[in-house]
């Protein structure tokens, strides 16, 4: 019998898949967003930062995405869920997966995303620092976090 979820590299044919996966992803928790910034960061997600990263994702039993991650240089730089499949440890697998096959170490998060910083810090990841602004220089503070501990692995 086939797990339900697997984890692979996707291929340029499902770049609009993933742009789909992280805008849903983007719009239910980074409400602090404005939609107009949402839109321009989508902009860039298609033309460059899907690019600059290996990405891997998980896909259901029918092979539709349900989540995504990037890593360059031992950073993830992006973990987005379909939101119908938040809660079912999909996000954990990708980043175990990142962390143990593709040697990240550290991430910076939207510190306004208080999801997202209590999973990373349940995972193993401590605030080592804080930047007052975003990537592009946008009043949204980001959080620097290092992986300092793996936690134990459920069967």
């Amino acid at each position: 019998m086939s797990a339900p979820f697997s984890i692979g590299t996707p291929a340029a044919s499902d770049y609009p898949e993933l742009l789909r996966v992280w805008e849903a992803s983007v719009r239910a928790t980074h409400t602090f967003l404005p939609g107009d910034y949402i839109e321009q960061l989508k902009a860039l997600m298609r033309e460059r930062y899907l690019d600059l990263v290996m990405l891997i994702c998980i896909r259901d039993r029918n092979r539709r995405i349900a989540g995504f991650a990037g890593i360059a240089a031992g950073r993830v730089e992006m973990l987005f869920i379909d939101p119908p499949y938040r809660g079912r440890g999909l996000g954990k697998r990708l980043l175990g997966y990142a962390i143990d096959h593709l040697n990240a170490q550290a991430l910076d998060v939207n510190e306004q995303n208080a999801q997202a910083v209590g999973f990373y810090l349940r995972q193993g990841f401590e605030v080592v620092g804080r930047s007052e602004v975003d990537g592009m220089s946008q009043p949204y503070p980001l959080l620097h976090l290092r992986l300092v501990a793996r936690p134990a692995r459920s069967a």
